[in-house]
């Protein structure tokens, strides 16, 4: 079965959410805005790999606070990924992207479902709702 786990992290910073934008030339949705993250190695602890992904693409250290949502879906090659979304904070303020992303923004929570893209909406709506 190809079958993965993945975590994406809800970074708030001064009532706003961080933002990174695919490359264009990415095979999985390029162009889109989304959460930070990516999939977990097997057997990886999904703290410890979110903390490792928020590293690798944007240089940050992050505090996880609570888990968001869960997502369950099925990628256009195949794959079946269940993603854990976790509501985070910055711990450093330095961004430096990796090259999976072409650019970064920290876009006020109002406005995120103006940006993001729709498959993250559910996850803006919820933490609003906590709020």
């Amino acid at each position: 079965m190809n079958f993965a786990l993945a975590t994406k992290a809800f970074i708030i910073k001064d009532n706003k959410l961080l933002l990174v934008k695919r490359q264009p030339h990415d095979i999985q949705n390029p162009n889109i805005w989304e959460l930070p993250g990516g999939r977990l190695n097997p057997g990886e602890n999904p703290h410890q790999g979110l903390k490792r992904e928020i590293k690798e693409e944007t240089n940050l250290d992050i505090k996880i606070n609570q888990p968001l949502n869960i997502q369950h879906f099925t990628r256009k090659d195949g794959q079946i990924i269940t993603m854990i979304i976790f509501v985070c904070q910055a711990l450093t303020n330095e961004i430096k992207l990796s090259s999976e992303h072409a650019a970064h923004q920290w876009v006020p929570l109002k406005q995120a479902k103006d940006h993001l893209a729709e498959f993250f909406h559910k996850e803006v709506d919820i933490f609003s709702n906590l709020n």
